[in-house]
């Protein structure tokens, strides 16, 4: 707007508009008589303002002392020059305060960023370590299940040997320890009697006793086998002629 003149005195104004400021070209403001606090912070922007009245307003302090009296020409001057330059120093406090509050806003969502990701590290290193867990649950599990597999194994296996041991442990003491002992003993005896008939048999045939009725018996005995042996060996070969034919 192109306006530099402006009169708003006497008109128990309480406030000016906050986009007062976009009122760049003003030079000459007239506020008197009104029930003006403060000023809204772009009345800074007004940099062409050479001329202001704010007498008989219910000021603020600050801005009253800031502001004077503007009793003449010279103190109105100065009026404006003061007010703009403490408006401009409000702005730029408003805008150091906007930049902390934006720059802590910012921190806190560095902040809340930073938490949000070391939370889902957190979150990450709990699944993992819980994978692992379970990994080595599930191999402790096999292994247990393994091991007691081949123990049972192993404990089968010996009942078996055990089984058997009784089985080949018991045969040493029965008969057939024995058996050897026994034939070894009955074939004693019939060399013996063999050899007493032997001996007999010699005395019969080689000595005086021969006309012994002893003798003349077991003479005649012996002859007696010896013609069954002969008959005996015709029959065979007669058998075994036949068989040939």
């Amino acid at each position: 707007m192109h306006l530099v003149k402006l009169d708003l005195s006497k008109n128990r104004l309480q406030q000016l508009p906050l986009d007062f400021g976009r009122l760049v070209n003003l030079q000459h403001l007239d506020l008197l008589n009104n029930r003006l606090v403060t000023l809204p912070v772009s009345f800074a922007q007004l940099k062409n303002l050479k001329w202001l009245d704010l007498k008989d307003n219910p000021l603020d302090p600050v801005l009253a002392k800031v502001a004077g009296d503007c009793l003449d020409e010279n103190q109105c001057k100065q009026a404006a020059v003061k007010v703009l330059q403490h408006m401009k120093a409000i702005q730029s406090e408003q805008d150091r305060q906007r930049q902390r509050k934006l720059q802590a806003e910012r921190e806190m969502e560095k902040r809340r960023e930073a938490e949000q990701r070391a939370k889902e590290a957190q979150e990450r290193e709990l699944r993992k370590r819980e994978k692992a867990e379970e990994k080595e649950r599930r191999r402790r599990e096999y292994d247990a299940q393994k091991a007691a597999k081949q123990e049972m194994e192993k404990k089968t296996k010996k009942e078996t040997v055990h089984t058997r041991k009784p089985a080949s442990s018991s045969r040493p003491p029965q008969p057939p320890r024995h058996k050897p002992s026994w034939s070894r003993s009955v074939l004693r005896v019939l060399l013996l009697v063999l050899f007493c008939i032997l001996c007999t048999l010699a005395a019969c045939k080689l000595t005086e006793l021969q006309h012994q009725p002893l003798c003349v018996s077991v003479n005649t005995l012996y002859e007696d086998v010896v013609a069954a042996l002969q008959n005996h060996k015709t029959l065979q070969n007669m058998l075994q002629h036949n068989s040939q034919q």
